[in-house]
């Protein structure tokens, strides 16, 4: 499936399952009502930092906006995520790429790949969630550096560091090389962080 139309799909049936109204979404997220509709048809490919203004209003991790979702499971979800169905995302405004590599079967954790271009920057606006949402960020190829709330970090391949998502993130590769890193997800309050309940 189109990784447009998922995002599209994911967006309405947690915002349905919540009971909000698009003008509740746009409030809570302070991305307009408009731009929530165009995402929610399709018509809109929506930048990383929209995204997780909506992840964040919803009370789910953005690598939750990638996935399947509830209603297309027909049968027991699968233990396995086979490399070539694991669902891949372009950002239109920094260009980074990521991959979810988690399975559809549910865990508490969930694994995102990212390859991030040279020089490029991405500043999210996290703030505190409904939900507790915990994440590691392990370089495997190339450098980065993060600023959680007002703490910066430069981080080496090998290097991982931790953080609670509820704060403002800004990652930022200062490098002429691609940057490699794996972003394991974990929602800690015991409700799956895919669920759309």
């Amino acid at each position: 499936m189109d990784i447009h139309a998922t995002i599209a799909r994911r967006i309405r049936e947690i915002r349905d399952a919540q009971g909000w109204s698009l003008e509740a979404l746009a409030e809570r997220s302070q991305v307009s009502r408009s731009n929530i509709s165009l995402i929610e048809r399709g018509q809109s490919s929506p930048t990383a930092v929209v995204l997780d203004k909506l992840a964040t209003a919803l009370g789910v991790s953005l690598a939750s906006l990638f996935e399947a979702g509830e209603s297309t499971v027909e049968s027991e979800p699968s233990p396995l995520a086979a490399a070539r169905e694991q669902p891949t995302w372009t950002d239109p405004e920094s260009g980074y790429v990521r991959r979810n590599l988690s399975p559809p079967a549910w865990s508490p954790i969930q694994l995102v790949e990212v390859r991030f271009p040279p020089g490029k920057r991405v500043a999210y606006d996290t703030s505190l969630r409904d939900a507790e949402i915990h994440q590691q960020v392990w370089i495997i190829e190339g450098r980065m550096e993060m600023s959680v709330g007002e703490r910066q970090w430069r981080l080496e391949a090998g290097d991982c560091l931790a953080m609670k998502l509820d704060c403002p993130i800004v990652y930022r590769n200062p490098t002429r090389k691609p940057a490699r890193y794996l972003v394991a997800l974990c929602r800690i309050d015991g409700i799956p962080a895919r669920s759309n309940r």
